[in-house]
């Protein structure tokens, strides 16, 4: 463990479980199940059937990690400049994370409206600026904790605590998978590293292992292990495939109730059939030089986060359901995230650098090659910053107020959804819970957020736990 942190380990640690055994466990113990004679493409799956007509078959959910401000991006609050310097009065008890309040900050970004809606959009997001009424912005999102850990886990399961199910995992488990030979629900991460509460953002909680996010990397072999040794033959493998398949069923037979091994044995089948399939699936090198530079390929910055892009364009295209991409990762604290509370100016100009073009040419590309319609894209981070300062230049987090957007599956673009106050402290007009969000995001996928349950404890649970109201705006068509 030299030159890492107890921290690091326990992370890489849990990231080999959370990809169900496609690591070391691949490479200790083999594969299972018969080769497939199915084809990589689209409808070789067992989806299963949606509540109603859907309007998505996709989801890709793009999450800047580490707390987006609101007020700096999409939300813009002249007042802030009027009573800069002042106090945030009348709001009651002012709670930060970190230090003192400050005074009232104004954002050091310049606004300007885009598009036929006039939406307003600050200078750091010149190319997604462009896209503004292909998207619905919710300037009324808010959450229950200031903490990142929590909030990245409400985000990603509904709730603030430990062993829930993610809803990438509730998507895989409601609705199957329309390719068998890749996985349902994949995650792909920062180069940075992984987010703020590490695989538990993509595990099943309660609910069987083989609904959790299957991690890919963004460089490199997206899968450590996936194929056998070099030494190997293929007489070898499909000999200790037949004898662990043998084995591990007898023992399934056995023991019917012990969901980990009958994860462990579709995980090893999907993994063998992923050998074949999931090298092509995100292989961006097939892709011509044009859509590479769309996706921002040819530019250092910019290349990472449109590689993760591409990536997932790619996965839906070939029936992947729920594909969860990350931008920000654990590295230097408060440097590779969006958690700005030494520089709001630094931070964001700098990360908002990094996705602006790769999200504007994924949303593009979706919407040139028809994906969009039935591709739902969320644009989101877990929680929003204070309108006031923090260390003079900095802002801490708040969870009263955040902006995310929404697009493709039909969704009316260029609409405001909601709004805050006249400082952005707290969600005002038609607030919006993280349970609303993720009602709406199962509805839209052909799912009854009161309906999609799951027996554990004696309780039906679901994602919205006993909430969850759709949002008007977005549902209706």
């Amino acid at each position: 463990m030299s030159g890492r942190s107890r921290r690091q380990f326990l992370f890489d640690a849990g990231g080999g479980i959370g990809s169900l055994g496609l690591t070391a466990l691949l490479g200790q113990d083999g594969l299972l199940g018969a080769p497939s004679t199915g084809s990589c493409a689209i409808g070789s799956g067992t989806a299963k059937q949606p509540h109603f007509p859907a309007r998505a078959k996709s989801v890709i959910s793009l999450f800047m990690s580490g707390g987006v401000s609101h007020i700096d991006t999409f939300d813009p609050k002249p007042s802030l400049r009027k009573y800069a310097g002042q106090p945030l009065e009348g709001k009651g008890d002012v709670i930060v994370r970190q230090g003192s309040p400050g005074p009232l900050m104004p954002s050091p970004f310049t606004f300007k409206k885009y598009g036929q809606s006039g939406m307003d959009v600050s200078e750091i997001f010149p190319k997604m600026a462009t896209m503004v009424d292909d998207f619905a912005l919710i300037r009324s999102v808010h959450c229950q904790s200031n903490d990142h850990v929590q909030a990245h886990y409400e985000l990603t399961t509904g709730m603030i605590r430990m062993g829930y199910p993610s809803v990438g995992s509730w998507v895989s488990y409601g609705l199957g998978s329309e390719n068998q030979n890749l996985p349902a629900f994949v995650v792909i991460y920062d180069m940075h590293g992984g987010p703020f509460g590490g695989p538990t953002n993509w595990g099943t909680g309660f609910m069987p292992a083989t609904y959790q996010g299957t991690v890919f990397r963004a460089q490199g072999v997206p899968i450590i292990d996936l194929r056998p040794p070099a030494s190997m033959s293929d007489s070898q493998q499909q000999a200790r495939l037949g004898l662990l398949d043998k084995l591990n069923r007898m023992d399934s037979a056995r023991y019917p109730a012990n969901s980990e091994l009958a994860a462990r044995i579709s995980s090893y089948e999907l993994a063998y059939r992923m050998q074949s399939c999931a090298p092509e699936a995100v292989d961006i090198s097939a892709e011509s030089p044009v859509v590479k530079k769309l996706y921002g390929l040819d530019d250092t910055r910019t290349e990472p986060f449109g590689r993760q892009c591409l990536m997932a364009r790619r996965l839906v295209e070939r029936g992947v359901r729920f594909v969860q991409l990350y931008h920000g990762g654990l590295g230097i604290q408060n440097v590779d995230t969006w958690d700005a509370h030494d520089n709001i100016d630094d931070n964001h100009r700098r990360h908002a650098a990094e996705v602006d073009g790769p999200i504007t040419g994924l949303l593009t590309d979706l919407k040139a090659t028809g994906l969009l319609d039935s591709t739902l894209v969320i644009w989101h981070g877990e929680f929003g910053r204070m309108p006031i300062s923090q260390r003079g230049v900095g802002r801490d987090h708040n969870p009263g107020a955040m902006s995310i957007w929404m697009a493709g599956a039909g969704i009316k673009g260029g609409q405001i959804i909601g709004s805050t106050d006249e400082f952005g402290y707290k969600a005002e007009d038609q607030p919006v819970s993280i349970h609303d969000l993720h009602a709406t995001i199962l509805h839209l996928l052909g799912m009854d957020h009161t309906k999609l349950t799951y027996r554990f404890n004696g309780r039906d649970m679901r994602l919205t736990d006993v909430y969850g109201n759709l949002i008007p705006q977005i549902t209706k068509l």
